[in-house]
């Protein structure tokens, strides 16, 4: 059974096909969604520690205990060359995973750019594909 889409002008029937291409879009786009809000995290992770290796510079030379994240809540007692060892490590972690995720939200881009060619094509304006604003 296929559904129909109609607009003033034209009929357009909507097959299985059809309807697996619009869910596909779907699951694409929320995934791309999921994807921009863990990069937005990540990169504020990143600041957060630029911001944090910032501060280690100031306490250069100086014989300091850091606490130093080390699981959840639970910190380490470190030194400050230490802990700008460990930020730097973490920072190169953190880049490493924004660079993951934005080459997945480029694929995702692909699929969806892909799909709304075809979905316009066949439907025009009865069928909406952009994302509402804010």
């Amino acid at each position: 059974m296929a559904a129909t889409i109609r607009d003033s002008d034209s009929d357009a029937q909507v097959t299985l096909e059809d309807q697996q291409k619009i869910n596909k879009f779907a699951r694409h786009n929320a995934k791309l969604q999921d994807i921009k809000e863990e990069l937005s995290q990540k990169k504020k992770e990143l600041q957060n520690l630029e911001d944090a290796g910032d501060e280690l510079l100031m306490l250069e030379g100086e014989d300091e205990a850091i606490p130093y994240p080390f699981i959840g809540e639970l910190f380490v007692s470190t030194g400050v060359e230490e802990a700008g060892k460990l930020i730097e490590k973490a920072k190169t972690t953190v880049q490493a995973d924004i660079t993951n995720l934005e080459s997945q939200a480029e694929v995702h881009k692909g699929v969806l750019s892909d799909l709304k060619v075809q979905l316009y094509a066949k439907f025009g304006t009865n069928i909406n594909l952009e994302a509402e604003e804010d």
